[in-house]
């Protein structure tokens, strides 16, 4: 990634009827490697996103919108930020593609994608979907 990294957490869900994509990300110093995994920085960012939600269940029932998929963190292009991350996100506010939406963070440049698990009495896993 030859640009400056961000990295940026997107929960994917549905309240009172309506998809919403809250999104918190910060930037990088150097770029994650091909092989690596977001690490602390992630847990942080998945953190602060996931408490944004936990606030937002305050106007309604949350559900997750694409079960598993539905928390995601990407590294985009510093410059993705204003112009096609805010396209990608109504795209999929007005019609849910999940998987348009990875393939469209891919195209943007991004270095890497994951999805977070997290299995019973088991540490946060990042797994790498792209």
């Amino acid at each position: 990634m030859a640009e400056a990294p961000y990295l940026i957490a997107m929960a994917l869900l549905e309240q009172n009827g309506r998809r919403a994509m809250p999104l918190q990300g910060q930037s990088l110093p150097t770029a994650i490697p091909a092989d690596g995994d977001p690490g602390d920085v992630g847990r942080r960012q998945t953190l602060e996103l996931l408490l944004r939600v936990w606030q937002r269940s305050d106007g309604g029932p949350l559900q997750r919108a694409d079960g598993d998929m539905s928390l995601l963190l990407a590294e985009l292009p510093i410059a993705s930020l204003t112009g096609p991350l805010p396209e990608l996100k109504a795209a999929w506010l007005n019609g849910g593609d999940t998987t348009r939406l990875i393939e469209d963070l891919a195209a943007l440049g991004a270095g890497s994608i994951w999805r977070l698990q997290l299995e019973p009495r088991s540490p946060l896993v990042f797994e790498r979907i792209r």
